[in-house]
């Protein structure tokens, strides 16, 4: 069987470097994927789509190929091909046949045929053809080119005919390599699974930073989530997973800070401890799950005194989202489950949250917390 993959939009724009070199990376990727399924799958690279051809004929094997490639991010649609050498335009319908023809029975048809390169012939001079002749050829209902019950569609290229049997989105985006690295900063919640995911979906090779407030069970569901966002839309891109015991920087907390700053002075530790673990890693961004005046130090006032002990770039992907909108999504990519099991450890701190933090009053209150705990924290 044959797939065509089509790019992301945004790829076909680029100037002409930046678009090889991001198919080369969508190449390699989806390479990468799917010989896991099929060893002997051949990816043709081309200007505009790749080519994937497969050998497997089980069904359920077939299913798992269009699942992976629609997980792949650079990919808006994947489809499923019939490719023949380009006949004259009155025998293509004899191609389209075996194809269409059961699922054309009742049903109403409109021929959409997208050309390119140079011929005597015109798209739409396909689509009258290849309609007049299937009404006549098969048993449907009739032509409806709005919202027909089927879509016949073709695409011809250059010398070539593709018969398009089944259509399936992808995720858009870039591939996951052609765009700089970041680290995100993940709780396992549902917010910071799905800012992990936008972010690889854009292209972002992702690497998780946890904070261990609970102990083992915490890391192991947190670990759980990390693994199957990198299973299911990482490419195979090698990332890290880096865990930073927070206890002993949680019991300082408690024991030296007014509780109403607990929470901003507990973000500001992480990012500082984030910060620290970008720069080894000459990483030029971090990323958490943060969205405006959904808990008392996301406030935009609080978030920008948790932003001042870094001067690295902070990425906040879910920061106009509303929470409904992001357990919807954390559903569909399969990061709720996980989720709606994790206990909310950060909740616990404050009894009386600060929503309007000062700058000099946090930094007053760190004055008494001591750092070679934070120090001990990274080294370990």
């Amino acid at each position: 069987m044959k797939f065509v993959v089509k790019f992301f939009s945004e790829i076909t724009i680029k100037s002409k470097p930046v678009r090889k070199r991001l198919v080369a990376q969508l190449h390699e990727n989806l390479r990468s994927v799917l010989k896991e399924i099929d060893p002997d799958i051949q990816i043709q690279r081309g200007w505009d789509k790749l080519q994937v051809t497969t050998g497997l004929t089980d069904e359920l094997q077939l299913a798992r190929l269009v699942e992976v490639m629609r997980n792949t991010s650079g990919i808006t649609y994947i489809l499923e091909v019939v490719d023949h050498p380009l006949p004259a335009i009155e025998e293509i319908v004899e191609l389209v046949l075996p194809v269409y023809r059961d699922r054309l029975a009742g049903s109403t048809f409109a021929v959409r045929c997208k050309r390119s390169g140079d011929h005597d012939f015109t798209s739409m001079e396909v689509e009258r053809m290849v309609g007049g002749a299937l009404m006549t050829m098969t048993d449907a209902a009739g032509v409806k080119l709005k919202n027909p019950d089927v879509q016949v569609e073709l695409e011809i290229s250059k010398k070539t005919l593709f018969v398009i049997g089944q259509r399936h989105r992808g995720l858009g985006g870039y591939p996951i390599g052609g765009v700089d690295p970041v680290i995100s900063l993940i709780s396992g919640g549902f917010d910071s699974p799905v800012a992990s995911y936008l972010t690889m979906k854009r292209g972002m090779r992702t690497h998780f930073l946890f904070f261990n407030l609970g102990g083992r069970d915490h890391e192991v569901g947190v670990k759980e989530v990390a693994l199957y966002l990198w299973q299911k839309y990482g490419a195979n891109q090698r990332v890290l997973f880096i865990s930073v015991p927070f206890e002993e920087v949680v019991a300082e907390l408690l024991t030296r800070v007014q509780d109403g700053y607990m929470g901003v002075i507990l973000k500001r530790m992480m990012l500082r401890v984030g910060d620290r673990i970008a720069a080894d890693l000459e990483i030029d961004a971090l990323v958490t799950g943060e969205a405006v005046a959904q808990v008392s130090s996301q406030t935009l006032r609080n978030l920008s005194v948790i932003d001042e002990v870094t001067n690295r770039l902070v990425l906040r992907p879910l920061i106009a989202s509303d929470k409904e909108d992001i357990v919807r999504l954390a559903n569909e990519i399969g990061t709720g489950e996980f989720a709606a099991n994790m206990p909310e450890y950060c909740g616990v701190i404050s009894v009386n949250p600060k929503t309007r933090v000062r700058l000099e009053r946090v930094e007053s209150e760190e004055e008494r917390f001591d750092m070679t705990i934070l120090d001990r924290a990274i080294a370990n």
